[in-house]
């Protein structure tokens, strides 16, 4: 009885490892094949972080939100005490 429940312990050890690995494998092929000639890098500049250089054109990401206003009108509903 012990043989068969070790030898299920291993087979499920060996599938661990072979989707790890090939997880790894896919990471790796993934990553050489990216067309990115300058990968970028971040900069400090005071509180902020910066990215400098890479493969991202900043059209493509969205939109910043909208800040909200400063004097909120007085009719909106509180999330915490859902009164007006």
């Amino acid at each position: 009885m012990a043989f068969g429940t070790r030898l299920t312990g291993v087979a499920s050890l060996a599938a661990a490892m072979g989707a790890a690995a090939a997880l790894a494998g896919v990471a790796v092929f993934t990553v050489s094949t990216a067309a990115c000639a300058e990968p970028g890098h971040f900069v400090s500049t005071g509180d902020q972080v910066e990215l400098v250089g890479g493969c991202l054109n900043p059209a493509d990401l969205p939109a910043a939100p909208a800040p909200a206003p400063e004097n909120t009108p007085a009719t909106e509903v509180d999330p915490f005490r859902q009164a007006p």
